[in-house]
């Protein structure tokens, strides 16, 4: 199974947590969808000559932004130059003030059979706080308009962590999302990253982030609702119902190779990592001028390799195969970590069943410290 990630760089308003390269002026878009389609063109051996897409992701940004046209023309490319699974996973984030009835035929009828919808919370002053363009009514109507437009392979993205008096706010927005039914569910903490809105005002005391006991406390809330409402936890921010889960994010955490397109989109062939240039007009000059995609490349080495699926597996339910890592990427956990492993375990942080480790619910609380603690240098 191989991934194509398209990045569309675009949002109407810039939302006071992300970190993600975008722009809120749209000027340059027709020119760098010319771009996207000329750079499907100029990347397509980057995957294999057999390769079957069996998923596309338009991520971002904000893909809605694109209009029916825009759509039409990158589809076209993907189909000129390569092999689409009939039952491909394609998926489309969406803000909710986007979707009318009429966008939401055009998505259908584009062949995007998956949204992922930013509603990131039910709760008005929350979303003013995050500068968020929709309003709460907002984010139910789209989904419940999604479902009525035939679109039942949704996801829906929410925030915790938010700082708040209690957790009431935090209750209300998962019953909210419960109450919509929903396939799947991606729940983040809020994370206050350097040059964004939220970081500049911590900086200047003007903004002050939750308590980390408030957060860990929304996460296990998070955990418990999802369990009693029949959702899978298959990755430590992903939740489903069972055979929902997210086929193009879940090749990204086994090591899958994908193509990415567009300015800051990354790609990885197996063995080394390419990133390309996240500034949209020199993207868009190197691409239609110049014929050539701006990206730098990454090789990695055993170690990188090793420690890319230590970090990818040990956030998923299916947890890291500690065979695998040993006999295929030479490093052995069992051996050179033995008091590590068992300290885990003892702590009730990790299970090691058949030489798979898996963590616990205490231990996603602290997986990445874990993470770290288990890479290697050598």
């Amino acid at each position: 199974m191989a991934g194509l990630y398209l990045h569309i760089p675009f949002c109407k308003q810039a939302c006071h947590y992300c970190d993600f390269h975008f722009s809120t002026s749209l000027g340059l878009k027709s020119q760098l969808v010319e771009a996207i389609v000329r750079e499907v063109a100029l990347r397509r051996d980057y995957l294999r000559v057999d390769t079957v897409l069996e998923t596309i992701y338009f991520g971002g940004g904000t893909p809605s932004l694109l209009t029916a046209g825009e759509l039409d023309q990158i589809f076209a490319a993907i189909h000129r130059h390569f092999a689409v699974a009939p039952q491909a996973e394609i998926t489309l984030e969406a803000n909710p003030d986007d979707l009318s009835a009429a966008k939401l035929q055009e998505l259908r009828a584009a062949s995007v059979n998956r949204l992922s919808i930013g509603l990131q919370s039910f709760y008005e002053p929350h979303l003013r706080m995050m500068n968020r363009a929709h309003t709460a009514e907002e984010s139910t109507t789209a989904v419940r308009r999604a479902q009525d437009a035939g679109f039942e392979n949704l996801s829906i993205d929410l925030i915790y962590g938010v700082p708040a008096p209690g957790h009431h706010i935090w209750e209300a927005d998962l019953a909210n999302a419960f109450a919509l039914g929903v396939s799947h569910v991606s729940a983040y903490a809020l994370t206050i990253e350097p040059g964004t809105a939220f970081g500049h005002r911590l900086q200047k005391g003007t903004f002050k982030a939750a308590p980390d006991e408030f957060v860990a406390t929304q996460f296990e809330m998070l955990l418990a609702a999802m369990r009693a409402h029949g959702y899978e936890q298959y990755e430590i921010s992903n939740f489903c119902q069972p055979g929902r889960e997210s086929r193009h994010n879940g090749n990204y955490w086994r090591g899958v190779p994908y193509l990415g397109l567009g300015p800051s989109a990354h790609s990885y062939d197996g063995h080394n990592r390419q990133f390309t240039l996240a500034n949209n007009p020199q993207y868009v000059a190197a691409v239609l001028e110049r014929g050539e995609v701006p990206v730098t490349i990454d090789a990695l080495s055993a170690v990188d390799r090793a420690n890319e699926y230590l970090l990818t597996t040990l956030r998923t339910a299916r947890g890291c195969d500690l065979a695998h890592l040993r006999t295929h990427l030479g490093l052995d956990l069992l051996a050179t970590r033995a008091g590590y492993l068992a300290e885990l375990q003892a702590n009730g942080w990790a299970r090691l069943q058949h030489e798979v480790l898996t963590l616990t619910d205490a231990g996603k609380l602290l997986a990445d410290h874990i993470t770290l603690e288990l890479f290697t240098t050598d």
